[in-house]
């Protein structure tokens, strides 16, 4: 009786014996008979993941972590740039992107910043750079002439 019993005694069932044993296969003898009620009203959902029906709680919405980037604080990383200028892996990534080498700088970015993520939001940033780098040399050029 055991574990059986205990399950089914403490959600209010009794075990019933059966009787005609002698008639089924050793194989398929089951000492006890289940309880014979609606098993829709005692667990719901996929097999692994049941439970007892119940109502969803209203989770309200929580702020998202992708914030907006503020006037103050834009300005503020354009003066550090301009000032600091760039690293040196930042230095060599722009040579690759020059080259034509992006799956390459994408390798070289991944392997210095950790994800993947990063590493296209870097080369982004970096392929950028390069392109308003080529437009104030061409807006150079022809200032002088």
């Amino acid at each position: 009786m055991g574990l059986w019993h205990r399950m089914l005694t403490q959600t209010s069932y009794t075990l019933q014996r059966e009787e005609n044993t002698e008639e089924l296969p050793r194989a398929l003898h089951l000492p006890f008979r289940m309880p014979t009620q609606n098993a829709g009203a005692v667990a719901v959902g996929l097999k692994g993941v049941r439970g007892h029906r119940t109502t969803k709680n209203v989770v309200k919405e929580r702020p998202s972590r992708m914030r907006k980037l503020n006037k103050h604080v834009k300005f503020v990383r354009d003066i550090a740039r301009e000032v600091c200028g760039l690293a040196p892996y930042e230095k060599r990534t722009i040579e690759l992107l020059r080259v034509g080498r992006d799956k390459r700088a994408l390798k070289f970015l991944k392997r210095r910043l950790g994800t993947h993520l990063r590493a296209k939001g870097k080369r982004d940033e970096m392929s950028r750079t390069l392109t308003s780098q080529r437009k104030a040399q061409s807006h150079k050029k022809d200032v002088k002439e």
